[in-house]
């Protein structure tokens, strides 16, 4: 059985409890950090919004940033299957 863990992370002045595997701990709360900085850095700029409207701002830059990073994931699976493909191209020639 898994080490699970529960704990409450605080996130835009709400407290959520969750039950977790110990080892995520870190990578939850450093998230719930994340989000908190985002969500407070929209409220300093945009003072006549709500809370919904900064985590709905800030869910939206985190998932830009992940199609991003997954955009260039694939760019360089992309490479490297065209490096193989390439040396395999090579070694038929040869």
């Amino acid at each position: 059985m898994e080490d699970m863990l529960s704990i409450k992370v605080q996130i835009a002045e709400r407290f959520y409890p969750l039950k977790i595997k110990r080892q995520d701990e870190e990578k939850i709360r450093k998230a719930s950090n994340l989000i908190n900085d985002k969500v407070l850095q929209y409220k300093q700029r945009y003072t006549d919004k709500d809370t919904q409207d900064f985590m709905a701002m800030a869910a939206l830059q985190f998932v830009i940033n992940l199609i991003d990073c997954e955009q260039q994931q694939n760019v360089v699976s992309l490479e490297e299957e065209l490096g193989n493909l390439s040396s395999e191209l090579d070694d038929l020639l040869k």
